[in-house]
């Protein structure tokens, strides 16, 4: 399902290690430390080479592991990967202050440096835009931490048009190369970007990345419109699936569940699939077993 020249835009999503994102209400429903890391020793197996994190996920947990196993590779298998965090989500920040005002970026910025062990963030994503703090402010935020070599590109994230054409509006120099990725959830179900902010993102070579490419584990196939959920993600974090619950759902779910039964794969790599063959688009993945990378489609390296 998913072709071995694709590897590379896959992305392993380490939102559930500590909890399942940032919100503390989801910090029992994560994944433990031994878990996580046998999640991500098999994703090293498989061939994967891009990590995607935050600084609020698990309340630091999820950086805190990824940073322990980064430490225990080899340093030629270190020197190949793409590491991904994030700051600016609510849960991070104190209440009065500003999740990205410069005070705000440049001390979570040394946090996730000291957590993942690093030198310096591959990728640092404005994780939620701030309507308390002037985009102008973020934007000097970040071009002082690339000239500080704290960061290597960064890009944005649950951003809507506006906000994108406002971030390359004050973009220029250094910080206009440096701005590379645009990661927003799109998937079979939710496709609000695919006719301009997808557009854009290719006319300005910005990589487009979709999280939530199974809706949250509703695109697993296994969930039914009759039925009473009562395991899994869209159980745990219910309210964050809720608008999805619909009959033009599970509609589009039995196509799905068709069309993978028709080309001899699994309703999860269809799923998949159908995102991959998107042009310019990459995916996060965050299986929490064996069972669900083999489900996946992804075959060893």
């Amino acid at each position: 399902m998913i072709r071995p020249e694709e590897r590379d835009r896959i992305i392993f999503g380490c939102g559930n290690f500590g909890g399942l994102g940032s919100s503390p209400v989801y910090r029992d429903k994560g994944d433990g430390r031994e878990q996580a890391l046998a999640m991500l020793d098999f994703a090293r197996d498989l061939g994967l080479t891009r990590f995607d994190t935050a600084n609020t996920y698990g309340g630091g947990a999820s950086e805190m592991i990824l940073g322990d196993w980064l430490g225990k590779q080899d340093k030629a298998f270190r020197a190949r990967l793409q590491i991904a965090t994030k700051v600016g989500n609510p849960n991070g920040c104190p209440p009065d202050d500003r999740p990205l005002s410069r005070t705000q970026v440049a001390y979570h910025l040394d946090q996730s440096l000291r957590r993942l062990g690093l030198e310096q963030i591959g990728l640092y994503y404005l994780h939620e835009f701030d309507p308390k703090t002037p985009l102008e402010e973020t934007m000097e935020a970040l071009d002082r931490a690339l000239a500080q070599g704290k960061i290597a590109s960064f890009g944005v994230s649950n951003a809507s048009l506006a906000d994108l054409k406002n971030v390359l509006a004050l973009s220029n120099g250094a910080l206009r190369r440096a701005f590379s990725h645009l990661q927003n959830e799109y998937n079979l179900l939710v496709q609000r970007d695919l006719g301009d902010t997808m557009p854009l993102c290719r006319a300005e070579a910005i990589r487009y990345v979709a999280f939530s490419p199974l809706a949250g584990g509703l695109l697993s196939g296994k969930y039914r419109q009759d039925q009473q959920i009562a395991s899994g993600r869209m159980n745990d974090a219910r309210a964050m699936y809720e608008h999805l619950l619909t009959p033009a759902s599970f509609a589009a779910i039995e196509a799905l569940k068709q069309r993978a039964a028709d080309k001899g794969w699994t309703v999860p790599g269809a799923a998949l699939r159908f995102v991959l063959d998107t042009p310019g688009v990459d995916l996060i993945i965050a299986p929490r077993s064996a069972e669900q990378f083999a489900g996946y489609g992804i075959k060893q390296a």
